[in-house]
Order: C-alpha cells, then structure tokens, then sequence
C-alpha cells in the first residue's frame, strides 16, 4: 500500500513540475503577444520585492529577458537578465525529462538534480550576479529615481 501511494505522490510531483515549467514558458509569451506598444519597458514591476525597496531581487527581469529572447532579440534578453535563455532552455528540459520519467516509470538526471556542489556552485553564481547588478543599478540612478520604482512615489 505505501508503495502505491509513493507512486501517485511522484507521479503528482511530475506532473506539477511539468504544469509549472508550461506556465513558465506560457506567461512571458502572451506578455510578448499583448506588449505590441512596448509597454514593457516602462510598466510597473510585478515583484513584490521591489515594489516595496525599489530595488530589483535575483529574479527580476527574467520575465523581461524571456519575452524579449521569444522575439528573437538575444542582446536586450541577456541584459535584463543573464539567466532568461537558461530559463528557457530549463523548462524544455524539465518537460521533456519528466514526460520520459512519467511514460518509462525511470528515473533520469538524479545524480545532477540532487548534487549539493552542483546547487552550492549556482547559489554562488546567482549571488555574485545580483551583487553586480545592485552595483549598476546603484551607480546608473538617484535614489529619487529607485523610489520611483517603489509603491512609495
């Protein structure tokens, strides 16, 4: 009996983990569908994070940078964010490995997926990247202008 119910939870994981990597894809795509103004650039942020400091967090404007690479414009993807096209390519991989681990009943890229060094290494990238970022964004505006980005205008 456990063994069953083991089965149905990792089946439902999958099959979230594949629903959320189709959202992933599906919302920064109507964004580019309904964006024909260039609204984008200039809209207000979504991220709670900075509505709130009006500073950007580690994953603002990988949105931004996934609409942007579905337009075809590489250079403006990688620089409201460096990780977008991996986003990208990180959801096609995950829908594609776990619609193979549901029809094999195998499991793939376990080794990789549960590596510590693997995970500590990207913790460590994403970091120094968004210390980098704070940086320039720092240095290229007033504080008057990172308010502006807040709720608090």
């Amino acid at each position: 009996m456990t063994s069953i119910n083991y089965i149905n939870t990792q089946s439902k994981r999958k099959i979230y983990g594949i629903i959320g990597a189709i959202i992933t894809l599906i919302v920064p795509f109507f964004l580019m569908l309904f964006n024909q103004d260039n609204h984008l650039e200039t809209d207000q942020s979504l991220c709670p994070f900075k509505m709130l400091t009006g500073f950007p967090c580690a994953g603002c404007g990988i949105t931004k940078s996934m609409v942007y690479l579905y337009q075809g414009n590489l250079q403006k993807s990688l620089y409201y964010h460096i990780l977008g096209p991996f986003a990208i390519l990180f959801c096609v991989v995950t829908i594609t490995v776990l619609t193979t681990e549901l029809i094999t009943k195998k499991e793939y890229f376990n080794e990789y997926l549960y590596n510590k060094k693997l995970a500590y290494g990207l913790a460590l990238f994403l970091i120094s990247y968004h210390l980098i970022r704070i940086i320039y964004f720092i240095q290229n505006n007033s504080m008057d202008t990172i308010l502006q980005q807040s709720i608090w205008r």
